[in-house]
């Protein structure tokens, strides 16, 4: 059994590793596996759009400790869920059930309050530390989940906070980013299969219409197929619609981040008002 661990706490402070010595401390040579901690302070989103990224390739029999947590010390549940292939553990406030969704739903959850696997803190602000780790280590110890709280219906889980997209009548697609990765590449929450029904194949161009105006983009298969300075869109490695320049950060060219409205309008749909050409190649906007 290993542990997955995913924060928004950094890597400044003493956090993460504290909380892996809490879990080594109850499991000695329990391995833990980071999957990030560098996930935006409070945003809930994005760490559940990291553990839905990262769930689906995790042996079986791990148990995901993930803690972004705004509301940490009030009365929001700590929660560790039963799916196929391990448990994942965290706050009941969206966090968890995009993941939890995506591998099949939920087979038990119970609510962490049994105070024998809880370490005695002196405040209420650092669960991750009191709470998630300790439940970690005492289930890769082998205590049951059963004993770590009473069991709840998992019809009361809190809903995950991602958007998805909307077709609107015109046939465009009303979508956002997702995602922007380290390359400032942007992914978008729009399946490129929506653009082969409206007829758009690899090769083709869309119309991107966002805050500021339009761009068009080729629809290319990786990144070196952009020309120099050219926006592309590409089926990005987890199988969704994504926004990118070759070797450069298409979220500063375009200044938009995760949350940021796109409409994809695929070829043959009327374009919209305003139109921007592709951005020149000294990197100023067209």
């Amino acid at each position: 059994m290993q542990i997955a661990f995913a924060s928004d706490y950094g890597l400044d402070d003493e956090f993460v590793g504290v909380c892996k010595a809490v879990v080594l401390g109850l499991a000695p040579g329990t391995p833990i596996l980071d999957l990030g901690h560098g996930i935006p302070p409070h945003d809930v989103r994005a760490g559940s759009l990291l553990l839905v990224r990262a769930v689906q390739y995790l042996p079986d029999e791990t148990i995901v400790l993930a803690v972004v947590d705004p509301g940490v010390g009030t009365d929001r549940r700590l929660v560790a869920v039963d799916v196929e292939g391990g448990v994942l553990l965290g706050p009941d406030n969206g966090l968890l059930a995009p993941a939890t969704a995506m591998i099949g739903g939920p087979r038990r959850v119970v609510a962490l309050e049994n105070p024998e696997y809880r370490l005695a803190a002196p405040g209420p602000t650092f669960a991750g530390r009191d709470v998630l780790a300790p439940a970690a280590g005492h289930l890769a110890a082998g205590v049951p989940l059963e004993a770590l709280g009473p069991e709840i219906d998992p019809a009361g889980l809190v809903p995950g906070v991602v958007s998805l997209p909307d077709a609107e009548p015109s046939g465009a697609i009303a979508g956002e980013v997702w995602w922007v990765d380290r390359f400032g590449n942007c992914q978008l929450n729009v399946d490129p299969e929506a653009l082969l029904l409206a007829g758009t194949r690899p090769g083709g161009h869309v119309e991107l219409r966002l805050s500021d105006g339009a761009r068009s983009a080729r629809w290319v298969h990786t990144y070196a197929d952009a020309k120099p300075s050219e926006l592309v869109v590409l089926v990005d490695s987890y199988g969704l619609l994504a926004l990118a320049y070759d070797r450069e950060s298409a979220a500063a060219a375009l200044g938009v981040r995760a949350g940021s409205p796109v409409t994809v309008v695929p070829e043959g749909v009327e374009a919209g008002p305003t139109r921007i050409p592709v951005r020149p190649s000294d990197g100023t906007p067209a």
